[in-house]
């Protein structure tokens, strides 16, 4: 690929795009590092005060299902790569409002996709150097029975491609794992992965998709399980734990899953798909067990003080029971591995939360408070 690059990475005033945006504008000073988000409830440019004046940093405000203004950008700016992570990612929300879901996530990808194609096929070299990076999640592939006995820590098995991994099964999801998506979210995700190869399948276009398990974090918008029980300990609320927590979901810290990226997108093939996970499950419940005892610790309470607020509320609709990545793949082909086990990776979220109390409570509005408690009413 060129050493002069101009990207968009879509979705970059969001969790993991800000991330992304971060690691490419410090790591690659020649790049033109355009970050492309609308800007909804998720998206904050506070997450990227430390790099907006940087000279290869360009921000631009737009909704990705405008094609016309998208089309416009890709040719003002010639744009050789897209980064799209650009996305509606909440499950509970999914199930309230799956209209927006599919808008977004399958509408928006189509008109990314649409614009690029228009744009690259009309210049002179036409597809070279050219990559659109999609990533989505391992929700698209459905669930996974948990199949050792209840009640029992362990008996894990040890998964021969990452050494001591704890898992809750013997099935895990791979790149050739049929997709079965369960939710609103994970369809219009899987809709939009299927686009994705569509493109280069009908078209050439130079194409990867990604599948990643649970990120956690710094800037991790707090809805989502993580951010949100480390401000409701914080602040004494309950904590709602959906049926009784046995749910099992493989974490990896946010900022390994951008090395991933920036790595696949250097060096990935076109055409392939790169599962990304941490070979670290939790069941839910344990998870929200060792986030009690850091906040605790953290903030001198004393140990288990917060296991009062642990609050049982009736389980979402059509819960997964176990999502389990593995990564193997990636870890062998392109060398990725994650850098940090997960209680160090916890550790590090919770001080960086507990350290900006202020960014939080600048999110945690009245209006955001009570969407929560409209949501777990009556569950």
């Amino acid at each position: 690929m060129n050493s002069k690059r101009s990207i968009v990475i879509t979705g970059g005033a969001g969790f993991i795009g800000s991330h992304v945006v971060r690691l490419f504008v410090n790591k690659y000073p020649d790049y033109n590092i355009i970050n492309l988000d609308k800007l909804t409830y998720a998206g904050n440019l506070a997450n990227l005060k430390d790099i907006e004046d940087k000279p290869n940093y360009k921000f631009v405000k737009m909704d990705i299902c405008d094609f016309e203004a998208f089309y416009q950008l890709m040719q003002d700016e010639k744009v050789d790569g897209i980064i799209h992570l650009a996305a509606e990612s909440h499950v509970d929300r999914s199930i309230k409002d799956p209209f927006t879901f599919a808008r977004t996530n399958v509408m928006g990808t189509l008109s990314l996709l649409q614009a690029a194609k228009l744009y690259w096929e009309s210049l002179p070299e036409k597809y070279e150097g050219k990559r659109f990076y999609h990533i989505s999640t391992d929700e698209v592939y459905g669930a996974l029975e948990m199949n050792h006995p209840e009640g029992i820590e362990p008996p894990f098995k040890t998964v021969a491609s990452s050494e001591g991994h704890k898992a809750y099964g013997d099935e895990f999801f791979y790149e050739t794992t049929k997709y079965n998506p369960h939710s609103p979210y994970s369809a219009s995700k899987a809709s939009s992965d299927h686009f994705v190869r569509a493109y280069h399948d009908t078209y050439g276009m130079p194409t990867i998709v990604t599948n990643c398990s649970n990120n956690y974090g710094p800037y991790q918008f707090p809805e989502k399980l993580i951010p949100l029980f480390i401000n409701n300990i914080r602040h004494g609320k309950a904590l709602p734990v959906y049926g009784k927590g046995e749910n099992v979901r493989d974490w990896l810290f946010v900022e390994d899953h951008a090395r991933a990226i920036d790595v696949i997108f250097h060096q990935g093939k076109t055409a392939e798909t790169y599962n990304i996970g941490g070979f670290n499950e939790w069941k839910n419940i344990d998870l929200i067990k060792v986030m009690i005892k850091t906040v605790d610790r953290l903030l001198g309470n004393p140990e288990g003080h917060s296991l009062k607020l642990i609050t049982y509320v009736t389980d979402r609709l059509g819960h997964d029971a176990r999502y389990a990545i593995d990564s193997t793949k990636l870890q062998k082909e392109l060398g990725w591995e994650p850098s940090l086990q997960f209680e160090e990776g916890i550790e590090k979220t919770v001080r960086w939360y507990l350290d900006h109390q202020d960014w939080m409570d600048n999110i945690t509005s009245g209006d955001y408070e009570k969407y929560y408690e409209d949501m777990y009413k009556g569950r």
